[in-house]
């Protein structure tokens, strides 16, 4: 199997017919050996219907259904349990993302040797009130993840099997699997400027709390990529910090006391900074000594992924 198309949905029977008929246009065109899976993400319409009647014209089509509404993240993460083409395609099926672009995203993969290449859309059709606040987004991820990306929530992208296989994406996460692809050892990212094509049937599933979801999601994945296995790293350091401070305060106030003035230290406010820091900082080191142990109570704690190895020529030695 050349290619693995996946696609997540909710509320999508009008765009379906045409997708999966571009898409197979284009399969065709290239000669590849392909399969398309299609993920309805607990549609209310007649999605599933649709599916299960283009289903039974192709068989390179296929289909799963949520009971109910998961999110995009949840559709993606089965449809990566379930494909098997060298290289794993994603794209929406609001007819926004060009199958046309599938050729090129699979060369960067097959020839060029990218672990995972995510569509930019560098021209839009969206209003300014989605388009300013995309940017804005876009720029605090890549100031705090290190990926030079200029759009990360883009649908369109491409990834080595291996790499669908390894990641695991949850929650709303979708937004940043190229985040979770470094952390997980791939780290070869490119990026490919891809056509943005206005919505032609129904109307975006997503509203404006996307974009408070979106800054907690990436404080979380921040987190968890940098401390997930190690938080006293974290917790630990500040809450030493803060111990620390609060220590440096009572001494010099019990100095001033005892040696200089007469006064009442419960008189001064610098009393209470240096108290509240002290306690703040217990609380923050006690946190970091919690994680410690969930983290290695955790099933996956040894879980690492091996790229290559030479055990089979050495226990033939």
């Amino acid at each position: 199997m050349d290619i693995s198309v996946v696609v997540p949905l909710y509320n999508e029977e009008e765009s379906l017919p045409e997708l999966t008929a571009w898409i197979d246009r284009v399969m065709k065109a290239g000669n590849y050996r392909y399969e398309l899976l299609l993920v309805d993400d607990g549609s209310r319409d007649g999605s599933w219907r649709v599916i299960e009647a283009l289903a039974a014209t192709n068989p390179a089509i296929k289909g799963i259904r949520f009971r109910r509404n998961y999110g995009k993240s949840a559709a993606l993460n089965v449809g990566f349990q379930h494909v098997s083409g060298n290289v794993v395609v994603t794209m929406d099926a609001d007819l926004q993302d060009s199958p046309d672009e599938i050729p090129e995203l699979y060369k960067m993969i097959t020839e060029q040797g990218y672990d995972l290449v995510s569509g930019w859309k560098k021209k839009r059709y969206d209003p300014v009130s989605k388009t300013i606040p995309t940017k804005l987004y876009n720029w605090a991820t890549r100031c705090a993840t290190g990926i030079k990306l200029h759009d990360f929530n883009c649908g369109l992208k491409a990834y080595k099997l291996e790499v669908a296989k390894s990641i695991e994406v949850y929650g709303e996460m979708h937004r940043y699997i190229p985040v979770i692809a470094k952390w997980a050892g791939f780290t070869n990212i490119g990026e490919k400027v891809v056509q943005h094509q206005k919505r032609k049937y129904g109307k975006t599933k997503f509203g404006l709390e996307r974009f408070v979801n979106g800054f907690l999601d990436l404080m979380s994945i921040t987190f968890v990529t940098r401390f997930g296995r190690k938080p006293m790293h974290l917790f630990g350091l500040l809450g030493t910090l803060l111990f620390l401070a609060g220590f440096v305060i009572a001494l010099y106030l019990a100095y001033g006391k005892f040696f200089h003035e007469a006064y009442r230290m419960t008189e001064r406010p610098l009393f209470y900074f240096g108290l509240l820091a002290m306690v703040l900082g217990t609380q923050l080191f006690l946190a970091g000594f919690l994680g410690e142990l969930v983290s290695r109570s955790a099933a996956d704690r040894n879980h690492y992924l091996i790229e290559k190895t030479t055990v089979a020529q050495w226990q033939k030695s």
